[in-house]
């Protein structure tokens, strides 16, 4: 991954520009960058402490502005909830609110007793796979925007999401174990799945677990430099207008050491993408690293 590192970087602004603009989510900003309005951070949750977080952040060490917050689930673990490290507050989902509204829309489907729609099927493609923005936001506005975000999030049991304003579904806020939720009910299988049967069927979660694995080469960062052998995972970016940091985050389910695991990193405050994603990477590691140990 570091030899394709400065190419991967090109291409994903490039790619992410446009799609973010014509959704409505960001402003225009100079040198491609992605940009938003600043959110609040009032919607905190519970904040983890003790040796095992020490632990971990003096392993990220997060420099500067920069925040983040890990989460781990061991599905072949007796545990029912995830091991968090740092504050379990809220930040900006960006680009992995798309497994969310991915969810959605199929959730949506099995009320009604059908399938998704041939367009609908090619959006979610382009949209997990390439990080679409367009079809992201046409699925944003077919689930019913927020509102329909939240029906659905009820009941996959995610308590603290909150869909991002009008079309801007980038800015929904989330934390890291509201993702380990969501995660669960697409991959959770085993004993330390902490739900006795998921809300999606089988065929929506074989179809996100499907996408997930499939990702550009570009975009295989993340929460899989945790991973010693397979991955699934959607990852997102967004460059704040009003102080050019970054928000970089990744969510997804990895093997290591034989385990499966379920891995939420989610950051804000990078001076650089760049930055962010090693921070995202370094955090991915030391969070699985800690809850092997456990």
């Amino acid at each position: 991954m570091p030899r394709r590192r400065a190419a991967m970087w090109a291409g994903v602004v490039a790619t992410s520009v446009a799609g973010f603009l014509a959704a409505g989510a960001v402003a225009p900003a100079p040198a491609a960058a992605l940009a938003a309005p600043a959110a609040a951070r009032s919607d905190a949750a519970a904040t983890s402490s003790g040796p095992a977080t020490t632990a971990f952040l003096e392993q990220v060490r997060p420099q500067g502005k920069q925040r983040v917050t890990a989460a781990v689930l061991d599905l072949d673990g007796t545990g029912r909830e995830p091991a968090v490290f740092g504050d379990d507050t809220a930040y900006d989902t960006a680009s992995i609110v798309k497994v969310d509204i991915l969810a959605a829309a199929l959730l949506q489907a099995q009320d009604a007793g059908r399938s998704l729609g041939a367009r609908d099927r090619a959006r979610a493609e382009v949209m997990i796979e390439r990080s679409d923005n367009d079809a992201a936001g046409a699925l944003w506005r077919s689930i019913g925007l927020a509102p329909g975000l939240q029906a659905a999030n009820e009941r996959l049991g995610l308590t603290s999401t909150r869909g991002g304003p009008g079309v801007r579904w980038g800015l929904t806020r989330t934390t890291a174990s509201d993702q380990i939720r969501l995660l669960r009910d697409v991959f959770g299988t085993g004993p330390g799945t902490g739900a006795a049967s998921p809300v999606l069927d089988t065929a929506s979660r074989t179809r996100i677990r499907t996408l997930m694995t499939s990702v550009a080469a570009e975009q295989a960062w993340g929460v899989s430099a945790a991973a010693d052998s397979g991955w699934a995972l959607k990852n997102g970016w967004l460059q704040r207008n009003t102080t050019r940091l970054w928000d970089v985050n990744s969510v997804g389910e990895i093997t290591a050491g034989g385990h499966h695991y379920l891995v939420a990193v989610l950051s804000d405050g990078s001076e650089t993408m760049g930055d962010g994603v090693s921070l995202v990477e370094r955090a991915a590691r030391a969070a699985v690293s800690s809850a092997a140990a456990r």
